[in-house]
């Protein structure tokens, strides 16, 4: 990961969305697409700072969405386009998923890109 894969967030508070998931044996049409959909949907949604995601060979990944609220993370959750992919990852793509929900109290990085 470089600091150009690293979501931009102001300085804390903030909140962020953790969504660990093992993908299924079947055949994953369409989850490229959803997927990329979903971000750009999330980048519109008011209250949005940023994601970060990482997927392995063997199927399980780690996406983390960052919010400025947790009432902008409830009206993403309402989102009736990402009711629908919850609905399909669930039947279609996930064998397994975890979502927690945290708030960012401190936050630092390093080194310095610039050097």
């Amino acid at each position: 990961m470089t600091a150009d894969s690293c979501a931009h967030t102001p300085d804390p508070p903030y909140y962020a969305v953790i969504f660990s998931s093992e993908r299924n044996a079947k055949d994953a049409v369409g989850y490229d697409e959803a997927a990329q959909r979903m971000v750009e949907l999330a980048s519109r949604q008011p209250g949005f700072l940023g994601v970060e995601s990482a997927r392995n060979a063997q199927g399980f990944g780690i996406t983390v969405s960052y919010w400025e609220s947790e009432s902008a993370i409830a009206a993403w959750k309402r989102n009736a386009d990402h009711e629908a992919v919850r609905k399909r990852g669930r039947l279609d793509w996930y064998e397994h998923f975890e979502v927690r929900i945290a708030k960012v109290e401190r936050a630092y990085a390093g080194p310095r890109a610039d050097r």
